[in-house]
């Protein structure tokens, strides 16, 4: 079916409107929508920087949640409250929203981003809805010159909300207090070992496969704390919500935390070799309903939309392991975080039966008004996340595991004070997991025997590293040097460039599910069920699944648990990081949806 882009009653086009020009059917696709998913493709385009795209997509949804709410009696605009009349108010929606989207991703792609083929793909969308792009009016009261003032408000604001914008985002007065780690070497040296250490990796690419240039790593967004949030109440300090420290090594109060974490790491890692045998149900009937911040939960006794018990899905704990390490990493197609919950949120209206009702009463909404309620409130509880968490971030430099692990094993052991390679810094010892590399223990045919060179060190059994050919080949795991050890990740990427506590992933993932559970009404995923399935031998860093497996999570709180815990398994957190970031996301989320109800019911401004 085609329609056009004109009120049916107009014997004239607008003058910014293609004349002559006929729109393709959306489908089921309201115009924001169409330009979410614009956003999400660029954000895949351009070197990841969560805090950033969840700063573009939160300032487009707003613009889009003024353009919208221009033409409704009693909603309050978020950057731009004017009130316009129209005789097709969708159309007029759907021009103000458009040119305000445009021309404010214009901007942020196109000028700061630097990405090429940003005015092609944008102008081409402006053009499939039948917009002029040249039309530049911002003075008349047309939807189009509205949509355009919109965008040069958010333009001009986003100059001076403390993103560092007109710098490219970057925080030039940041020195990190320790020296590169060289991944390709053994061992690290710290003057702290409770800050960050940025790594130097030789050929750097992002997730999404992009080069980044220079071999050494600098920290992305020390300065986010301090952005302009949507709900959040500014600090001084940049950390608008603040937990306290991570735990840290030779404090009297936190250094077994520190050590502990460091060994749930290693733990984490010995889990993901397919060949161990080991077999699990990852099903909602056993996974899941956890305590907030904690992994006690033990699933649920049945589907309540189904009112019968979930069936199993037993698979692999390797495969499901390294599958959830990959899935969560930063969104399948690497659209970050922000960009993965934004996916999640459209899947979900996209479900069979799926109801538009606001907080899961009252009448049914048409996409439009669903779509720009939904990303103003999501991504501006996004947005937030990113503040709250990399203002941690960049508060407390924390460090990361592959700091962690590879300085406490270069100094030795911390449990016996008797023993062999003792330091009171050292890695704590577990049989059959953090063990002293002894002459009998490397002796031929034993355990160590490939470790006979390193008698006195400490080894741990662990994820091998990338294999040769991560294609056809899978590492397994195996006794190494501690001061080997490399996290769950691809050789160009290793870790995150930026301090560890909190973990965004946790934190942007709780936020997420707090809004979707209150803006659908329930804490369920229609039908009871979320499901993604990641198919035999389509994994990166080595060759994997053995067999099909499907993700399955009852509540968006369970798959934010998992997106959280995924990243122990890929070794870049310790559970601290999990945990308090799945804590600040919650009050994240439950505070942008009690502000943004505020702007629909039109009590926000007085």
């Amino acid at each position: 079916m085609i329609v056009t882009v004109l009120p049916a009653c107009s014997t004239k086009p607008p003058e910014y409107a293609v004349a002559g020009c006929v729109r393709e059917d959306l489908g089921d696709r309201s115009v924001a929508r169409v330009w979410d998913e614009t956003v999400l493709e660029m954000i895949r385009e351009v070197v990841p920087a969560p805090t950033v795209h969840a700063r573009n997509l939160f300032h487009t949804s707003a613009a889009m949640w003024d353009a919208w709410a221009a033409y409704d009696p009693s909603a309050d605009g978020y950057f731009v409250s004017e009130k316009h009349h129209a005789g097709d108010v969708t159309a007029a929606r759907e021009a103000a929203i458009s040119y305000a989207a445009y021309r404010i991703l214009l901007w942020r792609y196109a000028t700061v981003s630097d990405l090429a083929t940003a005015t092609e793909q944008l102008d081409a969308v402006m053009t499939s809805l039948c917009y002029r792009t040249d039309y530049e009016s911002a003075e008349g009261d047309s939807p189009a010159d509205l949509g355009n003032r919109i965008a040069r408000f958010v333009i001009d604001y986003g100059a001076d909300d403390g993103a560092l914008e007109d710098e490219r985002y970057v925080d030039n007065s940041y020195r990190p207090v320790n020296a590169p780690l060289i991944v390709a070497d053994p061992g690290t040296v710290m003057v702290d070992p409770n800050a960050w250490q940025p790594l130097s990796i030789g050929l750097q690419l992002s997730q999404n496969g992009l080069p980044i240039p220079g071999n050494v790593q600098s920290f992305i967004g020390p300065h986010w704390g301090h952005v302009t949030p949507f709900a959040l109440e500014s600090s001084p300090t940049g950390t608008p919500i603040d937990p306290g420290p991570p735990p840290h090594l030779g404090d009297p109060q936190t250094d077994q935390a520190f050590k502990d974490a460091a060994v749930d790491v290693i733990r984490y890692s010995s889990e993901l070799d397919p060949a161990d045998g080991v077999m699990i149900d990852i099903s909602p009937r056993s996974l899941g309903d956890n305590t907030l911040g904690t992994n006690d939960g033990d699933g649920y006794d049945e589907n309540p939309a189904a009112g019968l018990p979930y069936p199993s899905n037993v698979v692999a704990r390797a495969d499901f392991e390294r599958v959830i390490a990959e899935y969560w990493a930063d969104g399948p197609t690497s659209e970050t975080p922000p960009g993965h919950w934004n996916l999640l949120a459209n899947a979900v209206q996209d479900a069979p039966g799926f109801e538009r009702r606001f907080g899961g009463e009252g009448p049914e909404l048409d996409p439009l008004e669903w779509d720009v309620k939904t990303y103003f409130v999501l991504n501006g509880a996004l947005h937030d996340a990113a503040i709250a968490a990399w203002g941690l971030k960049g508060f407390y430099d924390s460090t990361r595991p592959i700091s962690m692990i590879r300085y406490m094993g270069g100094l030795g052991q911390s449990s016996d004070p008797s023993g062999p390679s003792y330091d009171p810094e050292g890695l704590p010892l577990e049989p059959g997991l953090i063990e002293v590399v002894t002459a009998e223990s490397s002796a031929a045919g034993q355990r160590h025997e490939h470790l006979a060179a390193h008698v006195g060190e400490i080894a741990v059994l662990s994820w091998r590293g990338a294999p040769e050919d991560p294609k056809t080949q899978t590492s397994g795991v195996g006794w190494i040097r501690a001061v080997d050890w490399v996290p769950y990740q691809r050789p160009t990427f290793v870790t995150p460039s930026f301090a560890g506590y909190i973990s965004g992933h946790s934190t942007f993932s709780r936020a997420a599910a707090e809004v979707l559970t209150a803006i659908t009404g329930s804490a369920y995923f229609p039908e009871g069920l979320g499901e993604w399935t990641v198919d035999a031998g389509q994994l990166l860093h080595e060759e994997g699944p053995t067999t099909d497996v499907t993700l399955q999570w009852a509540t968006y709180f369970d798959a934010s648990d998992q997106a959280g815990i995924s990243r122990l398994y890929g070794g870049i957190h310790i559970p601290q990081d999990d945990g308090e970031g799945r804590k600040v996301g919650a009050i994240c989320g439950v505070g942008a949806w009690a502000l943004a109800e505020r702007y629909f019911d039109g009590s926000q401004r007085p």
